[in-house]
């Protein structure tokens, strides 16, 4: 039998993380959008819930109880109606520690899981996918890993890593022998490069940085999953759930928004929830954030059984793309003059949707 409603422990830390942005983002998002800043204590507030500590087995420190794709996914739907940046500024060290957990070897488990179990609020590590160009592929990577005298020598110029300038440790996707493969590179090696800051259309409130890598040396040990590699595919799927439950969020804030707008304002002495048009476009809003989330949670839930998710998450992320730009673009339409005002959200919500589209390996289910 099917169920779509949330178990207690679902529905507890839903409203958890809702009350927390409620707390802590909402009315701070815009500010954190025109300074570029997310303030530490709404990030350690999150944290201190425990998620990834529960998710990491007691041997390393964890509290042993599992990782749940579902239940991720619910977070970060919450967590992105607040703030996409602060979404993933949030979860930032499960971009690196889930591979870990997922694929690494034990050294690699007992030094990485048990490094962040000691330290929650430190910033262990981030994830490098993007690469700067057109139509880029995950699949075809022009970052390169070549095997030399027990090391293993990286190449290539990623875009989009998120905190990569704070990161201890950044996990680097590269091809290797016609596979592509996961690395771990220290944030201090000569090899690697952090550039400058981006200025992107969206996402402000998250610093994301180029990085590049030159000739860069690493132990052969820190290759993820060590010669036997690690599951790429598994991990792209796990990051698709992510991105489509993050842009469900962001189009749940601007129906809402844009809804309640409707309902207050008036023109010539009645709502403009009234006009067929806009009634419309609020009404195509809600039904569309329930698919998106429903196709989520169907990739979550393939992932959580342990099954190839490779179907479920790939359109789950496709159409969050696509609805993303579309929603918000409707959130904006709904306000008409006022959807261009920045201290309106749903211009922010408009910018940050654009970024479901093109974003890879930024969040994980």
């Amino acid at each position: 039998m099917i169920c779509f409603a949330c178990s207690e422990e679902q529905t507890l830390m839903k409203e958890t993380a809702a009350k927390l942005v409620q707390g802590a983002i909402a009315d701070a998002a815009h500010q954190m959008d025109e300074t570029g800043r997310i303030p530490d204590d709404a990030v350690r507030k999150f944290r201190e819930l425990g998620t990834l500590l529960a998710a990491i087995p007691e041997e390393y420190g964890g509290y042993g109880m599992g990782n749940s794709p579902i239940m991720n996914s619910i977070i970060l739907e919450e967590l992105a109606a607040g703030d996409m940046g602060f979404a993933i500024a949030a979860t930032l060290p499960a971009l690196f520690l889930m591979p870990v957990m997922d694929c690494g070897t034990d050294a690699q488990k007992a030094r990485h899981l048990a490094d962040f179990a000691a330290d929650p609020d430190g910033a262990c590590g981030t994830l490098a996918i993007n690469e700067p160009r057109f139509r880029f592929d995950p699949y075809d990577l022009a970052t390169t890993a070549v095997r030399k005298n027990g090391s293993y020598i990286l190449n290539g110029t990623k875009c989009f890593v998120p905190l990569a300038e704070t990161a201890r440790r950044i996990m680097i996707a590269a091809a290797l022998d016609g596979t592509n493969g996961l690395f771990i590179v220290d944030r201090n090696n000569p090899g690697l490069t952090v550039g400058a800051r981006e200025k992107n259309l969206g996402l402000n409130s998250l610093a994301t940085h180029p990085i590049t890598l030159t000739d860069c040396e690493i132990p052969a040990d820190d290759r993820l999953g060590g010669d036997a590699g690690c599951d790429y595919d598994r991990l792209l799927q796990r990051t698709w759930t992510a991105i489509a439950a993050i842009g469900t969020g962001i189009c749940r804030a601007s129906y809402e928004y844009a809804k309640n707008y409707a309902k207050e304002r008036e023109q010539f002495g009645e709502a403009i929830a009234s006009r067929q048009s806009i009634a419309f476009m609020i009404a195509e809003m809600a039904y569309e954030v329930d698919a998106m989330r429903l196709m989520t949670w169907k990739a979550a839930s393939a992932l959580e059984a342990g099954r190839d998710a490779q179907r479920e998450a790939y359109l789950a992320r496709i159409y969050a793309g696509e609805m993303a730009m579309k929603l918000t673009d409707y959130g904006v339409q709904v306000l008409g003059g006022h959807g261009y005002i920045r201290e309106h959200p749903v211009e922010r919500y408009y910018r940050n949707g654009r970024g479901i589209a093109i974003l890879e390996g930024m969040a994980i289910a």
